[in-house]
């Protein structure tokens, strides 16, 4: 960015910053975000540290957006304007929950950062559902943005998908909010016929390679609303070899979309 003249100001995003080391909040249980069940110790390898490295960045940001909602974690947050005195004014603490926040921030700056110059490079990286797909419409129509997600594929999604089809109403609100449509249904089961001793019964079935068919159609999803997509997110596996994220990139300024997805994907290959 820093090459192109009609650029400006940059900023980085991280809309679940936490202290910089991430915690499992007991909300994030209790509302149904992230199930008891779904947890492993190995997904907090994936999620610690992302503002840390983030102020370490050279060439620097001008500008730093951490968003967390928790009050604990936000307070252990502050700390960051002590240990990065030199960026101290640059960064931006907000207590608030990440959706909230994003939709606002999306809609309210717009227009002004892609008419002047700014752009800035989003990293979201929930520990379960807690990304709405709304947000990430919002996100798209900044044409300003560019979009690291990390999405819960083994950790959350595919537990979620019952093999028989018979998922809990609430679980299939929480899938439709994510995908941002009840198409997924159609996609990620399959319904056959089977013969039985009472004849002939229909029966619904998950697909037979999930984390493919999940993976393949939530990018799908994503460049349905973002004019660029990488075409190989990364699984992150834990230490039995089952993937627990997806790591996910989206551009969504038109113009320069062709360039930072060459740039990711270069990156998701090594």
């Amino acid at each position: 960015m820093q090459r192109q003249k009609s650029i400006n100001a940059y900023a980085y995003i991280d809309a679940f910053a936490g202290t910089g080391y991430r915690k499992l909040a007991s909300e994030e249980i209790s509302e149904g975000l992230l199930l008891p069940e779904f947890l492993e110790e190995d997904s907090q390898r994936f999620l610690d540290g992302s503002a840390r490295i983030a102020l370490k960045v050279e060439p620097r940001f001008t500008k730093y957006i951490f968003i967390e909602k928790d009050a604990e974690r936000f307070e252990e947050l502050k700390k960051l304007k002590q240990e990065f005195p030199a960026l101290s004014d640059d960064i931006m603490l907000e207590q608030e929950d990440a959706n909230s926040y994003l939709l606002r921030f999306c809609g309210r700056d717009r227009k002004w950062m892609i008419n002047h110059g700014r752009r800035a490079v989003l990293f979201l990286d929930p520990f379960g559902m807690q990304v709405e797909w709304k947000t990430l419409e919002a996100i798209a129509e900044t044409q300003a943005i560019d979009l690291w997600l990390l999405f819960p594929l083994g950790v959350a999604v595919n537990r979620m998908l019952r093999k028989d089809g018979q998922i809990p109403e609430k679980w299939q609100h929480r899938l439709t909010t994510l995908f941002g449509t009840s198409d997924w249904v159609d996609t990620l089961y399959k319904v056959k016929t089977e013969r039985t001793l009472f004849g002939e019964q229909t029966v619904t079935q998950k697909v037979d390679d999930p984390f493919a068919s999940i993976g393949n159609y939530f990018v799908a999803r994503l460049k349905s609303i973002f004019p660029g997509v990488a075409d190989n997110p990364l699984p992150l596996y834990n230490s039995k070899n089952n993937p627990l994220y997806l790591l996910c990139f989206a551009s969504a300024n038109p113009k320069g979309s062709k360039t930072a997805i060459n740039i990711a994907q270069d990156i998701l290959r090594r």
